[in-house]
């Protein structure tokens, strides 16, 4: 495990590519307002 595995975060950076354990900044800042928005909901 590490810069040569396509699972970690590690390797992620070393390719160049996204997914679960790197999301990109676009799909992270969607999914903070989401789940901040939810905690509003649910503390009303």
């Amino acid at each position: 495990m590490g810069k040569g595995d396509k699972k970690t975060k590690r390797g992620k950076i070393v390719n160049g590519t996204y997914g679960r354990r790197r999301q990109s900044a676009k799909k992270r800042k969607k999914s903070q307002e989401a789940a901040a928005k939810k905690n509003d909901e649910k503390s009303i």
